[in-house]
């Protein structure tokens, strides 16, 4: 193989390349976003355990959205993950199509679709769970909202609850 038959294969190469890296620093941010979901569901966890059962319904429901995030987390990151394989085997494919001398144009367009599809059904996944985080914080709130309207109805020289 003459290295003037290389060099287009490395000119094609660089953009898979390219996404690999891209891919990985998405990746990075998931896999910290899924450490930290799973950091707060232990800690919820140990919370329950500890609580009166007044305040188990709470943890649950926290619970129950954190094991939805976390499912979402781990699918978003297998898809990037999957990308990123689509993209190394797309890499491979170009090499070995020009060491052989096969043409291999169509196995390398459908790896490339195959991990477009990937990436961005990860990044749709991604989304969602932003969606679900964003419900849990509203949870959240709307909990210390009834927390300290109760607090306030039950200071003293407060007129408490109105009987009729």
């Amino acid at each position: 193989m003459r290295l003037a038959d290389l060099i287009p294969v490395l000119q094609v190469a660089v953009g898979p390349v390219i996404l690999i890296s891209g891919v990985g620093l998405l990746l990075l941010s998931m896999t910290n976003r899924y450490g930290r979901v799973i950091d707060r569901s232990r800690a919820l966890s140990d919370s329950l355990r500890r609580s009166t059962s007044g305040q188990d319904p709470m943890y649950r429901s926290q619970l129950d959205i954190l094991l939805r995030r976390a499912h979402l987390v781990r699918s978003s990151i297998l898809l990037a993950a999957t990308s990123l394989l689509l993209a190394a085997v797309m890499i491979i494919t170009l090499f070995l199509g020009v060491l052989l001398r096969l043409e291999l144009g169509t196995v390398v367009a459908v790896l490339f679709i195959a991990s477009m599809g990937s990436l961005s059904g990860s990044l749709l996944v991604f989304l969602a769970d932003i969606n679900v985080s964003l419900a849990a914080l509203k949870l959240d709130l709307q909990t210390h909202q009834e927390h300290a309207h109760r607090g306030a109805a039950n200071t003293p020289g407060s007129p408490g609850p109105q009987h009729s």
